[in-house]
């Protein structure tokens, strides 16, 4: 019987030992996650962007005179409230976490919510009714129910209802794969 080769088998066993190891780092790859920030204080992101912005700034101008001390300090020194800034509007927020599903409790997830005759004629994969507070729950870290999940969907305004859905989703399509030079 003629052996089959691979590429990954051309070269001997420490190339079919490099494929292993490969094989073993490619299993262990983390799922994606993305985080959703809520906080109601708007005066909180209004200075995080200001500070944000004036770091930048100081930073430009500590780049374009590596020479000035000034320049450097003042920079520094925009640097440490741009923190401060962070770490205040970290304190004052709420984070729910969303991890990537498998691909195939994603596909089943979808076919647990196909869409109605009329959706699907309009061009829907999922019933956008009952497919997002099912998809949130489901890729939430945080323990949310689809029930939870649901309340919030609906009690929401549409633009945070919109940002909920979106991170759990946009995880779900997120690509940590390049496919290089061809």
């Amino acid at each position: 019987m003629a052996r089959t080769t691979t590429s990954r088998d051309t070269t001997g066993p420490s190339a079919e030992a490099a494929w292993v190891a490969k094989m073993e780092r490619l299993r262990r790859r983390v799922r994606p996650r993305k985080q959703l920030r809520i906080c109601d204080d708007d005066a909180l992101r209004t200075t995080v962007a200001v500070a944000e912005k004036s770091a930048e700034r100081a930073r430009f101008l500590a780049e374009a005179a590596p020479d000035d001390e000034r320049a450097a300090r003042h920079a520094a020194k925009e640097e440490a409230a741009l923190q401060a800034a962070r770490d205040e509007l970290d304190a004052a927020s709420d984070f729910l976490t969303f991890l990537a599903l498998p691909r195939p409790a994603l596909e089943d997830l979808i076919a647990a919510h196909p869409p109605t005759a009329q959706q699907a004629e309009e061009g829907a994969v999922f019933n956008p009714d009952t497919f997002p507070a099912a998809l949130i729950a489901a890729s939430s870290l945080d323990g949310m129910s689809e029930k939870e999940a649901a309340e919030l969907l609906t009690t929401w305004s549409t633009p945070d209802a919109n940002a909920l859905w979106e991170a759990a989703w946009q995880v779900q399509q997120e690509t940590r794969i390049d496919l290089g030079k061809g």
